[in-house]
């Protein structure tokens, strides 16, 4: 069975890569220096042949190889198409700043850095001086404020989009570009449809490509927020849109990425089974649900729903009233305390009852820190390269540590709550929807200040669905579940701090 899932994995991974390797294929992709501007990549279709500019921008906790399937539909379409990471993301050293509550505060220095990008990549030799420009979430606002201001700008594509700045008119030939399941944004658009024309529905084009009124709404099918960036009705659509504006026929069929990103990551996550496998064997297996010699007895029922429920009712009632700012990391200081405060109180109630005596042996370390280091390279590798910065710039170090602080704790807590992987499904699912649920009830109580938490919820879930499991491999296999607890904390820490923006 080891050899077996050793090779399905493998075998999965390897199509997955060549698969998302050929989306690439017969384009130059290469760094482009912006003077004094953000770090950005440039594709350049085959050919010599001058091309319209199209700038792509990420949204809020983005970076630039999150938009990289838009990027690679319009190169493939014939584009010039320039990336880049906006201050604060990805691996723009220089942090946010400015106000956030005003347009005249971040929103403008995002336009300038927005600017920036879109001039060196009209000087390069293959733009032939047209211009569009295309952005997701926070971008959108941002795009559509800098078109208004920008003549040369002839086509919007605004994903997942607000702004209060859209006119009848105004910003020139502008595509909305929502997911099915974005129920508010799905109405705000088809109300920016309506200021052209009242009676126009979905997918209808109003207005005229030569004076600059067109509008359409496209509506994914099934995605959401994220999902609606890996869509091919979105891609289609939005090169389709390009080609109406430029007078041009060259889009071609969008290659649909997210199922090829998810097959690599569920072979990555499949080859931890025969990894965990590897390690040493606990002096009593444990097959079953069945008492080990450093875990006697399974965690009494009682034990257990006051362990995994009061951390969550306690902690963001205890936050609550505190204004928490200590790393330079929009909403990840929360976080990182709520987190800290929630593995504490787990891990203090278990050594009430007991269930902390032989947990933490020295041998143990190494193979923790293995795990880790495992599957930062891993999955780490192959993050970075298909769906979102995650090698961080030096100015994130001090924040990753900071998260660990917290994470580690937390995640040591939910291992041997789940006690290394033998605890019975219903506990699992009690112990990590107390958590999402108490995230849920922080935002509650201090709205304004963390709904960004909201953003990182799914990353959080999907956590749980991948490194849980392997938690859960590694736990049975050895016996503890320190071991996983403390290498998949880690991994979480590197995760949500190359996430959140730096700001200043």
């Amino acid at each position: 069975m080891r050899a077996i899932i050793t090779i399905l994995a493998t075998l999965a991974i390897v199509a997955a890569v060549w698969q998302l390797e050929s989306g690439r294929s017969g384009l130059t992709i290469a760094p482009f220096a912006v003077p004094d501007g953000p770090p950005a990549t440039i594709f350049l279709p085959p050919g010599d042949d001058p091309a319209p500019v199209a700038i792509v921008a990420h949204g809020f906790a983005g970076s630039r190889q999150l938009m990289e399937p838009f990027a690679l539909t319009l190169a493939h379409a014939g584009y010039v198409v320039v990336t880049f990471d906006f201050m604060g993301h990805g691996r723009n050293p220089r942090p946010m700043t400015g106000d956030v509550t005003t347009i005249n505060g971040t929103t403008r220095l995002l336009q300038d850095e927005l600017r920036s990008v879109a001039r060196a990549a009209l000087a390069h030799p293959r733009a032939d001086g047209r211009l569009a420009y295309l952005g997701h979430s926070m971008a959108s606002d941002v795009i559509i404020r800098a078109a208004l201001d920008a003549p040369k700008v002839q086509a919007v594509v605004a994903v997942s989009a607000f702004s209060q700045a859209i006119t009848a008119t105004q910003p020139a030939n502008l595509q909305l570009i929502t997911g099915a399941w974005e129920t508010m944004l799905t109405a705000e658009a088809v109300r920016v449809l309506h200021l052209t024309d009242p009676q126009a529905v979905p997918g209808q084009v109003v207005g005229d490509f030569a004076t600059g009124t067109a509008r359409q709404v496209i509506l994914s099918p099934h995605v959401e927020h994220v999902g609606v960036l890996y869509a091919p009705t979105s891609l289609n659509a939005a090169a389709a849109w390009l080609d109406s504006t430029f007078d041009r026929q060259a889009a071609q069929p969008a290659q649909a990425r997210g199922g090829w990103i998810l097959l690599l990551l569920a072979g990555l996550t499949a080859l931890g089974w025969p990894l965990a496998r590897a390690l040493p064997v606990a002096a009593t297996t444990p097959v079953t649900y069945a008492p080990t010699p450093h875990m006697p007895t399974p965690m009494p029922r009682r034990t257990f729903l006051i362990a995994a429920l009061l951390p969550a009712v306690v902690v963001p009632l205890a936050l609550a009233p505190f204004d928490i700012r200590l790393l330079p990391v929009l909403v990840a200081d929360y976080l990182a305390l709520h987190f800290a405060a929630y593995g504490a109180i787990t891990l203090a109630l278990l050594a009430r009852a007991g269930r902390l005596r032989g947990q933490f042996p020295l041998r143990i370390w190494p193979f923790a820190a293995l795990v880790g280091l495992a599957a930062l390279l891993a999955f780490g590798l192959a993050l970075d390269r298909y769906v979102a910065s995650f090698l961080p710039h030096p100015g994130r170090i001090a924040v990753i540590a900071g998260l660990g602080l917290g994470t580690i704790p937390y995640f040591l807590g939910d291992a041997l709550m789940t006690e290394a992987g033998r605890a019975p499904l219903w506990r699992v699912l009690v112990l990590r929807g107390a958590f999402l649920g108490s995230l849920i009830g922080a935002v509650a109580l201090n709205f304004d200040r963390l709904m960004f938490l909201l953003i990182i919820l799914p990353v959080i879930l999907l956590f749980f669905l991948l490194f849980g499991t392997m938690s859960g491999w590694v736990g049975r296999r050895t016996g503890y579940g320190a071991i996983g607890g403390i290498g998949f904390g880690l991994m979480l820490a590197w995760s949500l701090g190359v996430t959140f923006p730096l700001f200043a």
